[in-house]
C-alpha cells in the first residue's frame, strides 16, 4: 500500500522519481526538528527538501527556508542563526485544521463570544 502511495501521489513524502534523483545527485545536508531532510547537488547550485509527511511548505523553518532559497550559503546545521529572546518557535500554518486560530465572534467557535461593542439598529 505504501508503495502505491509513493508511486501515485506527489504530496505524501517523496515519489519514486524524486527518490532516484536524490540517490543519484543528492548530498544530504541536514535534518530539521520536524523530520524534513535537506539535500543539495555536489556543486551546491540546487537544493531541495524531502518532507517527512505531507508536502506542506510551511513545515520548513525560517532558517532552512533561507538556506533553500540561497539567502545564505551555510546550512543551519553548520552555522546556526542567532535567536532573539522574544522570538517564538516555528509553527507550521494551521489554517484549515482543528488547531487554527479562531478570533472572538468567529462562526466556527464552539461558544460564540457575547458582543458588547455593537448595538443593532431597529427602525421606529
Amino acid at each position: 500500500m505504501k508503495f502505491l502511495l509513493r508511486l501515485l501521489t506527489w504530496w505524501n513524502g517523496q515519489t519514486i522519481g524524486t527518490q532516484f534523483h536524490t540517490w543519484r545527485h543528492g548530498q544530504r545536508v541536514g535534518e530539521d526538528e520536524m523530520g524534513n531532510i535537506f539535500y543539495q547537488t555536489a556543486d551546491g547550485k540546487r537544493r531541495w527538501v524531502i518532507y517527512s509527511g505531507e508536502a506542506e511548505a510551511s513545515q520548513v523553518s525560517p532558517d532552512w527556508h533561507g538556506w533553500l532559497h540561497h539567502t545564505w550559503n551555510e546550512p543551519p546545521t553548520a552555522k546556526p542563526i542567532p535567536r532573539k529572546p522574544w522570538e517564538k518557535p516555528h509553527v507550521e500554518n494551521l489554517t484549515g485544521t482543528p488547531g487554527a486560530y479562531l478570533p472572538a465572534g468567529s462562526l466556527r467557535r464552539p461558544q460564540p463570544a457575547e458582543r458588547r461593542d455593537y448595538e443593532a439598529w431597529t427602525p421606529e
